[in-house]
């Protein structure tokens, strides 16, 4: 049994997480972290990650709170040795390489997952194949209206790991500057982002040849698409050494 604890436990993907973990038999829900506070259903609510360290001792911790809170709570996290998965977006570079190093001295393992929907996952793995034969590739993003960062990291990694392919033909994309042509991740991809209601969570990347356009779509239809790869990763943190970033390097 390991003991978990949520952060951003009053949001949608932190209340869902931390209903879908109680229902399970090897972990224990242990403490929900959120400034809103809620009804934990018996499990404690705190204001914040030190109060809740200071009473409870997680063994895993899931961080899904506000993008301007990730950094400091999932720091706090690592600091007191407990080994984190993160969900939440938001996280620089420079940010992902400061919490990589306080995971590196405390001895616990950090995985950051962009997205943990399997299908989303698979389709950064196709794309990255087939960013070897193409030279111009385009990524459509769609989410909810509530959704604060944009482009989402689900397509930053996706575009990330297509110009960062072994063999990859990508150029750069013509237009370069212009509002109306997204903004170019990686160098490589044009990145568009849509924030409407009644939208959760869809993915295109879009390959165009001679005659021909390759297109890749995900599409989560509910929040529930992202559980089986919210329990695969609080399952396999305490068992990773160092920095991990895409559930995709979980699975195998």
């Amino acid at each position: 049994m390991t003991d978990i604890l949520v952060t951003g436990a009053a949001g949608k993907m932190g209340s869902l997480s931390a209903v879908t973990i109680a229902a399970q038999d090897d972990l224990d829900l242990v403490a929900l972290v959120d400034p809103k506070g809620g009804d934990g259903d018996g499990v404690p609510f705190f204001a914040d990650v030190a109060q809740a360290l200071a009473l409870t001792t997680p063994q895993a911790a899931l961080e899904f709170s506000v993008p301007g809170a990730v950094f400091a709570n999932t720091t706090a996290l690592l600091a007191a040795g407990v080994p984190t998965v993160v969900g939440a977006t938001g996280l620089d570079d420079a940010q992902v390489d400061a919490l990589s190093a306080t995971a590196s001295a405390a001895g616990v393992g950090l995985v950051i997952v962009p997205n943990f929907a399997l299908g989303a996952v698979l389709l950064m793995r196709f794309a990255a194949e087939a960013a070897r034969y193409y030279e111009h590739a385009e990524v459509i993003e769609m989410h909810e209206k509530a959704k604060v960062d944009a482009p989402s990291g689900t397509a930053l990694r996706t575009a990330r790991l297509m110009a960062e392919a072994p063999g990859s033909a990508l150029q750069a994309p013509p237009g370069g500057g212009q509002p109306s042509r997204g903004l170019t991740a990686a160098g490589l991809v044009n990145v568009h982002s849509v924030r409407l209601p009644g939208v959760v969570a869809h993915q295109e990347v879009l390959f165009g040849g001679d005659d021909e356009v390759l297109t890749l779509r995900h599409d989560s239809l509910s929040r529930h698409s992202f559980m089986s790869g919210v329990l695969i990763a609080l399952r396999k943190v305490t068992a990773v050494t160092g920095t991990v970033v895409g559930l995709e390097n979980l699975l195998d």
